[in-house]
């Protein structure tokens, strides 16, 4: 978390710190559940779909292609006997001069979840541009059809790559992305300090008493500060890494900051941070450090230890501390991390995770007293570790991640966000020994380990969220400001993943409703009051670096600039809505993204007058007012149009519409639902959804990238095939000439082609559905990085045991050479539950890729 310049200093704890990130995204969701003993599932007639396949061709001989049918049977159920017929039917390519014709009865056993139709495909040396042909599942015995018709493109390998498959770029003048939408009339999000430089990692702000000077404490263990009038630079005040060695795994690092309640006539600061140990790794240390001078830029501390709980996991660490206005500190920890609670520490009063702790710290030297009014007061002090009795510390308990806490500076009530596992993100008032519910409870819901508590006991949330509007809480501030006079006295929150801020506002009926003030394009991670009371935050942003931002009064109307209907976004045809617009560059991809078996077409608007660049790293740069389409097809049936936008002002934002029964007309989804097409779930992304996979790290358009764009493609403006990179820097769409001939450029492998290695298709496969996140700076709680140009041993998953819980698999690894049934990477593709992955857009796993990558583990000898 240091400036430019102080970056300067940058070494190996830095870059850790880096790669494994406060990327608060994966705490909504872990492992380790443990297993539980159930009756067999009873049978059920499946529901069947077949996959579209590709494969290129060759240009002699026969290549055999294999399509998948997956045979799904209702939740609780597993598939029983049942069969199928199937047959080929020629499209633009023909039998006997393309491919040999196929039919016959596929027979499913009880307990398969997919079979296997083998098509031999003919090569030749013909530049005939890419065809297909069908493959229909028909008269289905005890069993029904989901996607019925399968596409079978067989790529042709005759082209000249240098040919421009287009005479010439179209003219756009109607698809360009309209202002981004303003969600309330009377906020808005500003660069709080314009000329200070940005900050690495920082976790917590907090204004000095007083109000000279801002404190942000940054996830590596230094603590800057900066004047609070007119900044531009950053003063190094203390690195805690001078005394000790501070841990930054996964969610660890410093964490919290708080000044004495006398500070400065008691120069006193506190913090709250994790430290490196043995058994278990990770223990949290709250400590007193006095000050030897509260006006130095860099005074001598001497520290003092106030107390330290051993973390069993390097996530859920919690870490924020604050004085009440009673005088005591109090401290929020986590229930030690891994998934559900595998301990269930947040129930165990014995041991101090999972809790709010409330210690008297008065006077000066190590250690602390009891209040006297703790549930638990008289009993013996705990710590590190476990506890004969109920622990004398603990205020309130019942919490998963406690990520941020404030009391309101007016009436002293204390307000929590506590981060969910897969289903709610909780706002709570703190009352002295309240349990809130956890890991018996996520929200309002109940959990598995319902039965292990008394649910009548339990305090629920005041406020909650769902993972459509989000994915990991940041608790925010009572706002107590006269700039936004509609929001005095109301909690302001935000959500780490989808940069969403709201306030809770009563609901008239005793509650409170969550009312969003702003769909920001921020990772907030703390926010505090400034000394008018209004609001600032921090975020993180691109590789590591954020910013100090502000909510401020806006007098511009709220609106919303994005058209209800698809007709009025000016990317169709005006006479045939199902055409894109003539302005719209159509384009393919290598390895196409997993979208639950939807066929895809792909179009780029760009603003006239603009220009496409390309990264170091291969991502192409698209120019303000740019939209990306995306078309979804099931069984032939236009379901779903997305748009991802780069508004003027150069946020990134997704639209999705809904396509009618008739294709006549598709009206925008706002929020995201859930439908159901020809007996399949169909999910369509809320906004905030969309921007959890479009991420920063990855450049925001993610399949846009060379080694996704560098393929051949069938213009359907001129008919003709030619290379893609070839025709867009041949009509001028890019900044630059290529840097190199396509040939020599890297080329992702197409998942679905068994005639490339089985090592660089998985690859692809994996860089394609998971890198998006799993990368460098990406939004994810650990140090994984699958990119396919990634050497397997610095993707930090070969051979390497889950920090995050094991699911239940003996031996665990992430990916365990040679053996796929203990990978992680294998188990989290095969769910759909809160451990699987992709976490967000999915209802249906993709057995074909489940097969390729566990195939290519299975064949690895070694991690080199």
């Amino acid at each position: 978390m240091l400036s430019h310049s102080v970056f300067m200093r940058l070494n190996g704890r830095y870059a850790a710190a880096i790669a494994g990130a406060l990327l608060l995204g994966g705490c909504g969701g872990g492992g380790g559940d443990g297993t539980v003993t159930a009756p067999p599932p009873a049978a059920a007639n499946p529901t069947l779909s077949i996959a579209d396949a590709s494969l290129t061709e060759g240009d002699t001989g026969s290549t055999v292609i294999t399509l998948t049918v997956s045979a799904s049977a209702p939740a609780g159920t597993t598939v029983s006997n049942a069969s199928v017929d199937y047959a080929t039917a020629p499209g633009t390519a023909t039998a006997i001069d393309d491919y040999i014709e196929a039919s016959g009865t596929l027979n499913i056993p009880g307990g398969t979840t997919s079979v296997t139709i083998d098509v031999e495909i003919l090569g030749d040396s013909d530049n005939e541009g890419d065809e297909t042909f069908t493959v229909t599942l028909s008269n289905p015995q005890s069993a029904t059809l989901g996607q019925a018709v399968a596409t079978v493109t067989i790529r042709d390998d005759d082209v000249v790559a240098s040919m421009s498959g287009l005479d010439a770029r179209p003219t756009n003048l109607t698809c360009v992305a309209p202002a981004r939408p303003t969600t309330d009339s009377s906020v808005a999000v500003i660069d709080a300090y314009p000329g200070l430089p940005d900050i690495l990692l920082p976790t917590k702000i907090v204004l000095e008493p007083g109000g000279a000077r801002w404190f942000v404490t940054q996830k590596t263990g230094e603590i800057v500060t900066f004047p609070a009038t007119n900044p531009s630079s950053l003063t190094e005040y203390l690195d805690l890494n001078a005394t000790r060695s501070i841990r930054t795994n996964s969610e660890g690092g410093l964490l919290g900051l708080a000044f004495h309640p006398d500070y400065p006539t008691t120069p006193e600061l506190f913090v709250s941070y994790t430290i490196d140990h043995t058994g278990p790794a990770m223990r949290s240390v709250v400590s007193r450090l006095i000050i030897d001078d509260p006006s130095a830029d860099a005074p001598s501390v001497n520290e003092q230890v106030i107390i330290t709980v051993d973390q069993d996991f390097d996530n859920h660490n919690g870490g924020d501390i604050a004085f009440g206005p009673d005088g005591f500190l109090y401290i929020g920890l986590g229930d030690g991390g891994s998934g559900n609670d595998p301990l269930a520490r947040s129930q165990d009063n014995t041991r101090l995770l999972g809790a709010m702790l409330r210690l008297d710290v008065s006077g000066t030297g190590a250690g602390y007293t009891i209040p006297a009014d703790n549930p638990f007061a008289g009993n013996a002090l705990c710590g590190p570790s476990a506890n004969a009795g109920n622990c004398p510390e603990i205020f309130a308990w019942g919490l998963r991640n406690p990520w941020r806490w404030a009391f309101d500076t007016a009436n002293g009530s204390l307000w929590l966000a506590d981060v969910g596992q897969g289903a709610r993100e909780e706002v709570n008032l703190i009352e002295r020994g309240g349990n809130y519910g956890w890991r018996c409870k996520e929200g309002t819901l109940d959990t598995i380990n319902a039965a292990d508590c008394d649910l009548d006991t339990l305090l629920d949330p005041v406020t909650e969220y769902g993972r459509n509007l989000g994915n990991s809480i940041t608790g925010g501030q009572v706002y107590r400001g006269d700039e936004i006079p509609s929001l005095i006295g109301h909690y302001v929150y935000g959500d780490f993943g989808s940069g969403r801020i709201w306030a809770a506002r009563p609901d008239g009926n005793g509650g409170f409703e969550n009312d969003e003030l702003v769909d920001s394009n921020f990772n907030p991670t703390a926010f505090a009051n400034d000394a008018d009371g209004e609001i600032v935050f921090v975020n993180i942003g691109g590789g590591g670096f954020g910013r100090v931002q502000r909510l401020t009064a806006t007098s511009n109307p709220g609106m919303d600039t994005i058209p209800d209907e698809l007709s009025d976004t000016g990317c169709v045809q005006t006479n045939a809505v199902t055409a894109p617009a003539d302005g719209l560059i159509p384009y393919t991809l290598n390895a196409a993204f997993w979208s639950d078996g939807a066929v895809k077409d792909r179009h780029i608007a760009l603003p006239e007058g603009s220009t496409v660049g390309i990264s170091p790293a291969g991502d192409f740069e698209f120019p303000e007012g740019t939209i990306l389409v995306k078309n979804f097809r099931l069984g032939g049936r236009l379901i779903e149009t997305r748009h991802l936008i780069r508004h003027p002002d150069g946020v990134w934002a997704g639209y999705t519409y809904e396509w009618n029964a008739t294709e006549t007309a598709a009206t925008r989804v706002r929020g995201g639902k859930t439908i159901s097409v020809n007996g399949q779930q169909w999910i369509y992304p809320s906004e905030a959804e969309c921007m959890q996979c479009h991420t920063s790290a990855a450049g925001f358009s993610l399949g846009a990238e060379v080694a996704q764009i560098n393929r051949n493609f069938t213009y359907p403006q001129t008919g003709r095939t030619a290379n893609q990179l070839s025709t867009l820097s041949a009509i001028g769409v890019f900044d630059s000439a290529l840097s190199a001939d396509p040939d020599t450029l890297d080329q992702l492998a197409d998942p679905d082609d068994a005639s490339q290695p089985i090592d660089a298709r998985a690859r692809a496969w994996l860089h394609t559905n998971c890198a998006q996140c799993h990368r460098a700076n990406g939004p994810t709680p650990s140090a994984i990085d699958l990119r396919y140009d990634i050497a397997l041993p610095a993707t930090n998953t070969c051979d390497v045991e889950p920090v995050i819980g094991d699911l239940g698999i003996a031996d665990a690894r992430l990916i365990a050479p040679g053996d796929a049934s203990r990978s992680l990477v294998v188990e989290r593709m095969s769910r759909r539950d809160v451990h699987g992955m992709p976490p967000v857009g999915s209802a249906r796993v993709d057995t074909v890729g489940i097969t390729l990558v566990s195939a290519w583990i299975d064949g690895l000898a070694n991690c080199n």
